[in-house]
C-alpha cells in the first residue's frame, strides 16, 4: 500500500467512523443544530491537540542540553510544569492557548463523572457545572478570553438541551484517535493534526449540507465548484476576497491549490501560503462562525470583519482592492434592497434591480476588485440573458467595460440546495499583455465554455466533476489566456468578440456562441446495424417470454391466475 492509499484509507475510516457517532444526535436534534455541537468539539479538539503537541516539544527541548530552552539536569518537576504554562511559547508560534479547564483530556475525564461539579481557576474562583453541555461551554467560554482572535465565534451548546449521555458519548468517539500520532492498522500515517482535523470538518460539513438539502447550501458550495473556479483563477499570492464566503470553502480550497501545485511550481508550499491574504464577510452569524473555526482548524490566518455583517450595508472591507475575488452568493436573492444604497458608488455601470442581487453582488466584486485583478462569480443561468429590470443594460456596460474575461455553463444537479441551472461569471480588469503571469493580449475577446455535458452522476441526484473534468476546462482557459495550444472546438468553447457579442444583444449564453459539436461519423453499415439491431431485439422478447411464463407460474402456485 502507497502512502497516499495508507492516507486515504484512514481517512475514510476516520470520516465513517466519527460520522457514525455524530449521526446519533440525529433522534435529538435536527441537522441544523447538532452541526453546531458536532463542529464545536471537533474545533475543541484541534485546540487542544494543536497545543498538546506544542507542549510535548517544550518538554522535550527542556531536557535537551543543545536546546536552548534547556532548563539544567537539576530542573524540578514544579519548575518544568511552570515553564509548560507560559503562554509565549505557545503564541509565538501562532499556537491558540488553551486554558487547563478547555484541554480535551480534561473533558474527557470530567464527562465521565456526575454533575453537579465544581471547577477551581488558578485563583481560586469557583465555576459549578451543572452538565456535560456546561462543561464544553465553559471550556468555550475560557479559550475565547484567552484568545482574543476567537472572540465570539464558538457557538455554545447548552441551549440544545441534548442529554448529558450523548454530549459524553461525541467526547469519547472524538477520544478514540489520536491525531497527533495517527496510525491505522499498525502503521504510522504521515498526517498532521491540522491536516486530519480540517479534512473532518470539511467532510462533515458536506454531510450536513447534504442532511439539510435546501439551507445547508447557505454555508456549503460543492467542492467540484470550487476546485474548478480556483484552478481556473490560479491564486498562488496575493489579496484573496470573498464576500459571500459561508464556512470558507474557497480560502479552504485555495490552500489545497497552492499544495498541490507545488512540486511543478517549485515552491515551498508552508512558505507559499504566507503570501495570500484571507478576507471574507458572511451574514449570517452561526455560519460566520463556522467559517471562522474552519479556517483556524487549517492554522489559516484570515480577516473575517470582527463580526457578521450584510455585505450590501456593512461593509467589513470598505478600502480593500483584491486581487481575486470568487464567491457563490444566493441565487436571485429578492431581500437585499435598503434605501441607504441609493447611489451608491459601487453601481459603476447601473443601479441593480432591487428584486434580484446578481448584478449587486457582481457589481459590488467589480468594485473590489484590483488593478490588475481577476474575479469568479457562481449565480444562476438568467444573468447571462435577463433583460429585464435594467439586468440587461447593467450587463451590457460591464461588457463595454471588456471586464469579461470568460463565461462557463455548468451542468445540472451540482447542487444539494437547488435544481436551479447555473453558470460562472470570470472577470479580469487587465486582458492585455502581461508576460509576467505568461498572458498575451485579448482586449475586445471574452471566451465561452459550455461545460454543461462535462461530469458524471455520482449518484441518483448528484453530479460531480473527476478532476480530468476540471483540468479539461481550466486548462482551455490557460491555453486561451496565453494564446498558445488553443482553438475553438464545436459544441465546448469558443472565443467571440464585442461585435459578435453585441450582435447577440450581448446576451451571454454559451450555448448561442460554441455552437453543436461535429456530429461522430458511423462506420458500421446500415444493412448491418439493422440486422445486427434486429437479432438482439429478438433475443429480448424471448427472454420477456421466458419471464412472463414463469411469473405466471409462480402466480398459480400461490392460488392466482393470470
Amino acid at each position: 500500500m502507497t502512502k497516499q492509499e495508507l492516507e486515504q484509507q484512514f481517512l475514510n475510516d476516520l470520516d465513517k467512523r466519527l460520522w457514525n457517532a455524530a449521526d446519533r444526535l440525529r433522534n435529538s436534534l435536527d441537522a441544523a443544530n447538532y452541526k453546531h455541537i458536532v463542529l464545536g468539539l471537533i474545533f475543541l479538539k484541534y485546540i487542544s491537540d494543536t497545543f498538546l503537541k506544542r507542549r510535548e516539544a517544550l518538554l522535550a527541548e527542556f531536557k535537551d542540553e543543545a536546546s536552548d530552552y534547556y532548563l539544567g539536569a537539576d530542573a524540578s518537576a514544579e519548575l518544568i510544569e511552570a515553564e509548560l504554562e507560559e503562554r509565549d511559547y505557545y503564541t509565538a508560534q501562532n499556537i491558540f492557548w488553551v486554558p487547563r479547564h478547555a484541554r480535551w483530556d480534561f473533558l474527557k475525564e470530567r464527562s465521565a463523572l456526575a454533575f453537579p461539579q465544581t471547577i477551581i481557576d488558578a485563583s481560586g474562583n469557583e465555576t459549578k457545572l451543572t452538565s456535560v453541555n456546561r462543561l464544553i461551554d465553559n471550556a468555550f467560554d475560557e479559550i475565547e478570553n484567552a484568545n482574543t482572535k476567537l472572540k465570539g465565534i464558538l457557538n455554545r451548546i447548552s441551549g440544545y438541551q441534548l442529554a448529558d449521555s450523548k454530549v459524553a458519548e461525541l467526547i469519547t468517539a472524538f477520544s478514540l484517535t489520536d491525531f497527533n500520532h495517527p496510525e491505522y492498522k499498525g502503521q504510522k500515517v504521515d498526517l498532521e493534526s491540522h491536516d486530519i482535523l480540517g479534512h473532518v470538518y470539511e467532510y462533515f460539513l458536506g454531510e450536513f449540507a447534504l442532511a439539510e438539502g435546501k439551507q445547508g447550501g447557505q454555508y456549503y458550495t460543492p467542492k467540484s465548484i470550487v476546485g474548478l473556479i480556483i484552478e481556473m483563477l490560479q491564486p498562488y499570492e496575493g489579496r484573496v476576497y470573498d464576500p459571500a464566503m459561508g464556512s470558507g470553502g474557497f480560502f479552504v480550497s485555495n490552500m489545497r491549490f497552492i499544495e498541490k501545485h507545488s512540486d511543478t511550481k517549485h515552491y515551498n508550499a508552508r512558505e507559499q501560503k504566507q503570501n495570500i491574504s484571507i478576507y471574507g464577510q458572511e451574514s449570517n452569524p452561526t455560519t460566520w462562525k463556522l467559517a471562522a473555526m474552519n479556517l483556524a482548524i487549517r492554522g489559516i490566518d484570515f480577516n473575517i470583519g470582527k463580526q457578521n455583517g450584510d455585505t450590501f450595508t456593512n461593509d467589513q472591507h470598505p478600502d480593500l482592492k483584491a486581487d481575486f475575488i470568487m464567491a457563490n452568493p444566493p441565487f436571485n436573492m429578492n431581500e437585499w434592497w435598503h434605501e441607504s444604497l441609493e447611489g451608491d458608488r459601487r453601481w459603476q455601470y447601473g443601479t441593480p434591480p432591487e428584486g434580484n442581487a446578481n448584478f449587486a453582488w457582481m457589481q459590488h466584486m467589480i468594485y473590489h476588485l484590483a488593478p490588475s485583478g481577476s474575479m469568479a462569480l457562481l449565480l444562476a443561468n438568467g444573468s447571462m440573458s435577463s433583460m429585464t429590470n435594467q439586468e440587461g443594460t447593467i450587463r451590457e456596460a460591464i461588457l463595454k467595460a471588456d471586464l469579461v474575461e470568460c463565461m462557463v455553463a455548468l451542468p445540472g444537479q451540482l447542487f444539494t440546495n437547488t435544481q436551479i441551472p447555473a453558470c460562472i461569471w470570470f472577470l479580469t480588469r487587465d486582458k492585455g499583455d502581461n508576460p509576467q503571469k505568461g498572458r498575451k493580449n485579448r482586449q475586445g475577446k471574452t471566451l465561452f465554455i459550455d461545460a454543461r455535458d462535462v461530469g458524471y452522476m455520482k449518484d441518483r441526484v448528484l453530479r460531480d466533476f473527476k478532476p480530468e473534468d476540471i483540468d479539461k476546462i481550466a486548462d482551455t482557459f490557460h491555453a486561451w489566456q496565453q494564446g498558445e495550444g488553443y482553438e475553438n472546438i464545436a459544441g465546448f468553447c469558443y472565443e467571440a468578440d464585442l461585435d459578435e457579442i453585441a450582435n447577440n444583444d450581448y446576451v451571454l449564453t454559451p450555448g448561442r456562441y460554441v455552437g453543436a459539436p461535429e456530429a461522430e461519423e458511423d462506420a458500421e453499415p446500415f444493412d448491418e446495424k439493422i440486422a445486427r439491431l434486429t437479432a438482439t431485439l429478438k433475443t429480448q422478447f424471448a427472454e420477456s417470454a421466458e419471464l412472463e411464463d414463469a411469473i405466471r407460474e409462480n402466480l398459480k402456485g400461490i392460488g392466482y391466475e393470470c
